[in-house]
């Protein structure tokens, strides 16, 4: 049961890192994929400490649904927190869902 578990969880997470890509400028396209495995991985190790200090649950289970929890939370929070960036100009700006740039001159990044 332990190392199908973790086969699991090594499985989620390659899969979650194979998705993560650059355009070809060099800029990340799927920050949303990145925020949700970082939302992911915190999610799994509060979720391990609660399983080893709450009687009756496993700390792999309680990792698995920290997993799943904090995966959703980093998705929904990424959806509503852009990224901003510098260009070679100095100017900054935050790529859209289309993956144009949206440039904001008055904003200092």
């Amino acid at each position: 049961m332990r190392n199908g578990m973790m086969g699991i969880v090594l499985a989620a997470g390659l899969s979650l890192g194979a998705c993560t890509t650059y355009d070809r400028y060099g800029y990340d396209n799927n920050r949303d994929i990145r925020d949700a495995a970082t939302g992911a991985a915190v999610g799994a190790a509060v979720g391990a400490g609660v399983g080893a200090v709450v009687d009756g649950l496993d700390p792999l289970e309680g990792a698995a649904g920290g997993a799943v929890i904090g995966g959703i939370v980093g998705a929904i929070a990424s959806d509503s927190n852009p990224g901003w960036y510098r260009d070679e100009r100095g100017d900054c700006f935050y790529v859209d869902r289309s993956g144009r740039r949206v440039y904001d001159y008055d904003r200092r990044c």
